[in-house]
Parts: C-alpha cells; structure tokens; sequence
C-alpha cells in the first residue's frame, strides 16, 4: 500500500470501497453505514439527513466484529477523520 502524506485523507467512499474488500461478510447492521459512506467523499458532507460523521460513527458502533489488520487500520483512519 502506498504511503500517503499525514495531510492527503482518502474519501469515505474509496475507503468504503476497500470495507467492501476486506470485510466480504460484513455484519448486515454495518452494511447500511457503508452504503452511506459509499455516496460521500468527506466527513463534513452529508446524506440525506444524516452528516458523514454520524455515518461514520454508526458504522464503528456496528464493526465491532470486524478483526484482523485492516479493519484494526481502517478503524483507526476512521477514527483519526472524527477527531
């Protein structure tokens, strides 16, 4: 994977795109949330009603069955974007 400057933040839809990838059976209460986070590019956007970083925050509530290296690193990007 490439490193990218501490500056240089990935949308929420390419990272979605990379949950889709390395979650294949993704909890059906997550699923939504991924969705969401597939139609934004920013965690001050929104959908629908609902703003990016509530997406955002829904979804880590429902990954908590999510393990392993990538989700421990896109739960942590994810994270670092809420703050």
């Amino acid at each position: 994977m490439a490193v990218r400057p501490e500056n240089q933040k990935r949308s929420l839809s390419v990272i979605a795109q990379e949950i889709r990838k390395e979650w294949p059976k993704m909890s059906v209460h997550a699923a939504p949330y991924v969705n969401a986070m597939e139609c934004v590019a920013d965690i001050r956007d929104s959908f629908y009603s609902d703003s990016a970083e509530y997406i955002v925050r829904y979804f880590l509530n429902n990954a908590g069955s999510w393990r392993g290296e990538a989700a421990r690193r896109i739960k942590a990007e994810l994270k670092g974007m809420l703050k």
